[in-house]
């Protein structure tokens, strides 16, 4: 028999064999269902375990995924905010830039999209600055939405995100681009993909661990801006992204502060303020959000 022949053969064999397995799968296993149920539950949102948003651990289909309050979501931008241009109500979106691990043992894969809207926005006049009000109250993921209520722990521009993928010293010819060493926004450092992740001030203080596409650690308190740790029992570890465990507030942001974060009243509303009379959040600014 000839090389051509003999391959030809396998070829065919194995389209049989594929066809065989897919028949059999679709002829055992029921089709999942049309649609996810989503309600609230114990303060956090709810979607249904076999249409889940989210992917679920655990074998019962009577389990459910959630979004734990206090959970952290590495946002980045995808156009641009303005003060001159944006309207009310106008759609906002950003993109979950490293997966989210949650407590049931899923998690709010990479890639999948917050939506927002604009809820107001202020220009400035005598005493007062300009404002935009906005809001982030769904996730889009595996063609379901969820709502959630969110509110903003950190911002930095596209500038701060693009620093702290960038290695603090050059690389030389050989060196292992994912090896490393990175200063997150906030100021932790990450030793390379892998590696762990210390405070600035000590370098024998690890707070996470660097992952491909982001840092896995525990969120802390910042005192020095009413920043919370851990809160409602969510001691987790966070998807951080670029940011650092302890990052609160505005970076490399000039003229841009945070007027109201959404904690409070009104809950999920975040209002960012500047003392020029127009001011910009450029597409590919950074944000870490958190449920409320």
């Amino acid at each position: 028999m000839s090389n051509l022949t003999k391959i030809t053969t396998y070829l065919i064999m194995k389209q049989v064999s594929l066809a065989l397995v897919t028949f059999f799968w679709t002829a055992v296993l029921p089709a999942p269902a049309n649609s996810a149920q989503i309600r609230a539950q114990n303060g956090a949102y709810v979607i249904s375990a076999r249409d889940s948003a989210v992917p679920r651990s655990g074998p019962s289909d009577d389990k459910n995924t959630v979004i734990p309050p206090g959970t952290i979501l590495p946002v980045r931008l995808n156009s641009t905010i303005s003060s001159a241009k944006c309207k009310t109500s106008q759609v906002i979106t950003g993109r979950i830039m490293q997966d989210v691990p949650l407590s049931s043992g899923g998690a709010i894969k990479e890639g999948s999209k917050v939506v927002g809207h604009i809820v107001e926005v202020t220009q400035s006049s005598a005493g007062t600055s300009t404002r935009i009000s906005l809001q982030f109250d769904k996730l889009s993921s595996a063609g379901q939405t969820i709502p959630v209520l969110t509110n903003l722990r950190a911002i930095t521009g596209f500038m701060g995100v693009r620093h702290a993928q960038t290695p603090s010293v050059g690389m030389a010819e050989g060196d292992n681009f994912y090896a490393l060493t990175t200063v997150q926004v906030g100021g932790d450092v990450v030793y390379g993909v892998g590696g762990p992740v210390t405070t600035a001030e000590d370098p024998n203080d690890v707070v996470g661990k660097a992952l491909t596409h982001g840092v896995l650690g525990q969120v802390r308190a910042n005192d020095s801006v009413k920043c919370r740790g851990p809160i409602d029992g969510n001691d987790h570890p966070q998807a951080l992204w670029v940011f650092s465990s302890d990052a609160c507030g505005v970076y490399d942001l000039e003229h841009i502060s945070i007027a109201h974060s959404g904690r409070s009243d009104p809950a999920g509303v975040i209002v960012l303020a500047s003392d020029t009379a127009n001011f910009k959040l450029q597409a590919g600014a950074g944000m870490l959000l958190r449920v409320n």
